[in-house]
Formats: structure tokens, sequence, C-alpha cells
């Protein structure tokens, strides 16, 4: 009789980069784990990361602020798209003790963590996208891989022909910044002394919209984004969230060559 065999011993993890294996964890994209690592906050097997540090997940022991990093290698990621509404900041917490879109967000991730791809400021609305997936959240966020974003922006009075085609041709901001051409129409179906502007941004500057029509003089009313690359909000309500579907994520994925 054939004498039994002793088990293998179990297959090591591949080591990978520490802020690849954060962002795959669902702690924040790659960007936000690099300044983790050089403010000292993450620890792996006891000692004080390095950028550079390889690690094994589910292996080696990774902390950031002392708490150890959950690594589910087989655990599917989570996508929700969320109607953000105005006086709600786009962060996991906020200091000044205001709602957070995680807060609205409820039980929905059951437990793991989620975080906000970008960012809509306090008093702007609409779709903000949700993930666990790291890597698909850093990419969305680079520069490199940049989405086009769709706005509907709603201004007081009519807007002079003379606005519409300084963005459109890349106007300068007063801070210096020079932004790339926008595309921007008049739609149908303002209030009598207002107008709404659909404008499609292809840049991250931080509170692009405003900014401009600062500088054009024009009055934001209400700012919503209504699509971002592959994503459309629909009729999504204000408050609400739901989980994309399958053919959203592959499209968002592939939109980032993932």
């Amino acid at each position: 009789m054939p004498r039994s065999q002793p088990p293998s011993p179990p297959v090591a993890a591949e080591p990978i980069r520490l802020n690849k294996a954060l962002a795959q964890a669902g702690v924040c994209s790659r960007r936000a784990a690099d300044e983790l690592i050089r403010s000292g906050k993450v620890t792996v097997n006891g000692q004080p990361a390095d950028l550079g540090t390889p690690v094994r997940p589910g292996v080696d022991d990774v902390r950031v602020e002392g708490k150890p990093v959950a690594f589910a290698p087989g655990e599917e990621h989570l996508y929700f798209m969320l109607n953000k509404p105005v006086e709600v900041v786009t962060t996991a917490k906020d200091p000044e003790g205001r709602r957070t879109v995680i807060e609205l967000m409820g039980r929905a991730a059951g437990g793991r963590r989620l975080f906000p791809v970008g960012r809509l400021d306090y008093f702007s609305e609409g779709l903000l996208l949700l993930t666990t997936d790291g890597e698909l959240a850093n990419r969305l966020m680079h520069p490199r891989w940049h989405q086009p974003k769709l706005y509907h922006v709603t201004v007081r009075g009519d807007a002079p022909a003379q606005a519409l085609d300084a963005m459109r041709s890349g106007m300068r901001l007063a801070e210096g910044e020079r932004l790339a051409p926008v595309k921007v129409r008049t739609m149908e179906g303002a209030q009598p002394g207002r107008s709404i502007l659909e404008m499609e941004l292809i840049q991250g500057i931080n509170r692009q919209i405003r900014r401009m029509c600062r500088d054009l003089n024009l009055t934001i009313l209400r700012l919503v984004r209504v699509a971002q690359g592959p994503l459309k909000l629909g009729e999504l309500a204000s408050g609400a969230h739901r989980a994309l579907t399958g053919p959203e994520v592959a499209a968002l994925k592939a939109s980032v060559g993932l």
C-alpha cells in the first residue's frame, strides 16, 4: 500500500509594494497610502515602514496608526454610486461634526471601509463614487486617467456669450492656473432670471467650476455632477445610493485600463 505523502507547506503570498497592499485592502488610495507611510503612521511587523517596503498580504503584520490591516485576497470589492446632497462633506470623518458621505451610506458596506473617489465640495451635489477598490480609485484620481465629468450649473441671470467663450478657449484662473478648454452650452428649462449651463470638465482642478464662475462674475445657485466617465446619475434621489451594476463596473475599469 503506497505511503501517504505529507501535506505540502502553504505557499507564501507574493510580496507587493506597501501602498498597493493598503489600496487593495480598501484602506485608502495609493497616493493617500504614500502620505500615511511618510508620516510614520504605518508599521510592518512592528517596524516603521518606508515607501518601498514590500509586504506579503495576509502574512506580514501591517498596521495603520496601530490598527491591524485586514487583507482578504478573495473578497469582492464593493462599488456604489451616491447622489450627494448639499451640506455634506466628502470625507469619512469631519472635525467640525458635519454630516459625511460615509454616514449617508449607513450599513451598505457591511462594516468594510469605503472611501470616496474624488471630491464634491460642501455646497455641490450629485454623482459620487464610493468603493473598497483602492486600485480603481487610485487610477480614477490620477491625472493620467482623468475622465470627463458632466455638470449642470444654475447661475443667476443670463450667462454672457463672452463668459462661455472664455471657458471654451481655456481660461486662466485668478490664482494663475491655466485651464483646458471646457465644453459648455446653455440648456433649456431654466426658471426666469436664471440660466442652466451644461459643462464638461476633463481636469481635476480643485473647485474649478466655482473659481471659473467667480472670475467671470457668474453667481452659482446650484451645481450638480450628473455624469462621470461611463457612469450617469440618472433618477437616483438626492441622498440615496445604489450598487453599481456589473456592466457599469466593467465599463469603469475599462475606462482606466484595468
